[in-house]
């Protein structure tokens, strides 16, 4: 009998190869040929007092693409932006890999070292930078050893401080190139499309690569698994350097919808341009949504239409969950890494859930759910078996992926990837349990669990306790050393505006609701230390709580 791979007898297999007629690459580069087509005369980015259509966004990112090209741009170069949420940023995730270059995105917040090791370790030709990041660029570019072409974007909505470092600015080079440039896409849809680097806590930061396949396929994905009606109006919340801000750029223009541009999260301007944009959709980390939610009433008035928000970062509080139904907002939770194209998987919501108490749908609408519609798994297996564990809600694992929404891999760095890759899936180093109906609950990062006292702590759980006392703004705990249980929680607080309380109190109230062995032996006080998109940065944290001791 034949073999299951003989295709001598297979009558799919002859006669009907791919060919240029019925094969092209899968690219997000499409959406915006396709957009300003259709849509020529629509309104695609609204940026303070500009405004651009997407004929005229499509012919800006094709001048920025023969501009490139007439520098010498090439397919595998790298081109790095150090940008806010602009029209520039927006049209460099076009006009840069439609050259075959890669997007290098770095993060505003980044000091002159780390910027200048990803510059070279990612062999930047070209650097786009605001005027805003003058003080970090110029000192980074002292530090690169090379020369390297830089170009300014002098943003008329920035009137802070700032020099200009380049040859040029972006306008003059785009007059450099034309509209006329010929779109294409990829040879292969597994090219490089952009470079993200991880934050780096310890060590250097790694390069994570993403492909053309995954791009698309997960800007494809924001809109089916978020359920986004064509021509939604999105609000950059998001910075779009970090995870290609989850997609949504080549999500936006596969939408044919509107991007506003937002140079900075302040809740008083979100909510003003809610307002006077009539956006429907935005994301952010939990302390965005906090912001949002415990903003003064009188900056919510006057919207009176749908928002939809996406959640993501760490696990979100029950409480902020909570928080921003009660001001009408519809909230959907996402899950991801920056090596999954930012969110790959989605609290997907039953209808039944909505019959339920409202602190029950929060425990529901809380968890990192599902697959994503375009990524293949997510499981929890045991790391050292490789085995899936019950779905039981109570036998931990670590969070895994496998599909297209999963990085090629980390730039020149073999070890690395394959580390993260063994036996078959994407290692996420989040521990999780799977619940009875097949949904992933989160119980924290491998190096979050507090052990005390041979317990384990999940810093989590303590963290959604500390998020249903009225005065707190946003929490974190993290392990500090104890001479007699080998390490206990300390939890860090920042406060509401205008809201005193003390240690004691916060310690009673944890007593209220926890086991005793969980709660924190120590309250600190204060503003919390928090990456460009909300996400506190517990390493920090873990510095000034001396949790390394604890561990050693």
């Amino acid at each position: 009998m034949a073999g299951h791979n003989d295709n001598s007898s297979n009558i799919y297999k002859q006669g009907l190869e791919k060919n240029a007629a019925n094969y092209v690459p899968l690219s997000p580069l499409t959406f915006i040929a396709r957009s300003a087509y259709i849509y020529p005369d629509r309104v695609s980015v609204i940026h303070g007092q500009r405004r651009y259509t997407w004929l005229e966004t499509f012919n800006r990112a094709r001048r920025l693409a023969s501009a490139l090209e007439a520098r010498g741009i090439k397919e595998g170069d790298t081109v790095a932006v150090m940008l806010n949420n602009t029209p520039e940023m927006y049209e460099c995730h076009f006009g840069v890999p439609v050259t075959g270059a890669v997007l290098n995105t770095l993060n505003t917040r980044l000091d002159p070292e780390a910027v200048a090791f990803m510059l070279n370790h990612g062999e930047a030709k070209i650097l786009i930078t605001d005027k805003e990041y003058s003080h970090i660029v110029g000192p980074a570019l002292e530090k690169l050893g090379r020369s390297i072409v830089v170009i300014d974007v002098n943003d008329s909505e920035y009137t802070g401080p700032g020099d200009l470092l380049g040859e040029k600015d972006y306008e003059a080079l785009l007059a450099e190139g034309t509209p006329d440039y010929e779109w294409k896409g990829p040879q292969d849809e597994w090219d490089a499309i952009s470079l993200n680097y991880t934050s780096g806590t310890t060590g250097n930061p790694k390069g994570v690569v993403y492909h053309h396949r995954g791009a698309y396929l997960n800007a494809m994905s924001n809109i089916v698994s978020w359920g986004m009606p064509p021509h939604s109006v999105y609000l950059w919340t998001l910075p779009m350097f970090h995870c290609n801000g989850w997609c949504f750029p080549w999500t936006m223009a596969a939408n044919a919808g509107t991007n506003v541009c937002l140079r900075r999260v302040d809740p008083k301007l979100i909510l003003q341009s809610i307002r006077e944009n009539k956006v429907t959709h935005y994301c952010g980390a939990p302390i965005v949504h906090s912001m949002l939610a415990n903003a003064p009433a009188e900056w919510r008035e006057g919207i009176n239409h749908g928002v939809s928000g996406l959640i993501a970062a760490a696990p979100p509080p029950a409480a902020v969950i909570e928080g921003m139904a009660k001001i009408g907002f519809k909230i959907t939770h996402v899950y991801g890494l920056t090596e999954t194209y930012g969110p790959a998987s989605v609290c997907a919501q039953q209808p039944e859930w909505f019959d339920l108490p409202v602190g029950e749908q929060v425990n529901l609408n809380g968890r990192q759910g599902v697959r994503y519609h375009a990524q293949e798994a997510i499981t929890v297996l045991d790391p050292a078996t490789m085995e899936a564990v019950p779905w039981d809600n109570e036998t931990m694992g670590e969070i895994m992926f496998r599909g297209n929404l999963v990085m090629k891999g980390y730039l020149k760095n073999p070890k690395a990837t394959e580390e993260s890759f063994a036996g078959g899936y994407y290692h996420t180093g989040d521990l999780a349990v799977m619940q009875a109906d097949g949904y992933v609950k989160i119980k924290d990062r491998s190096k979050d669990v507090i052990i005390s006292g041979g317990e384990n702590i999940s810093s989590i759980e303590v963290e959604d306790t500390l998020y249903r006392h009225p005065a707190v703004m946003a929490a974190a705990v993290v392990a500090t050393p104890d001479p007699k249980w080998g390490e206990v929680p300390a939890a860090f607080i920042e406060l509401k505006d205008g809201v005193s309380i003390t240690e004691v109190e916060i310690i009673e109230f944890c007593r209220e609701h926890m086991a005793r062995f969980k709660v924190p032996k120590k309250v600190i006080f204060g503003p919390l230390p928090k990456t460009s998109t909300g996400k506190i940065q517990k390493y920090v944290l873990r510095e000034m709580a001396k949790s390394t001791a604890a561990i050693e």
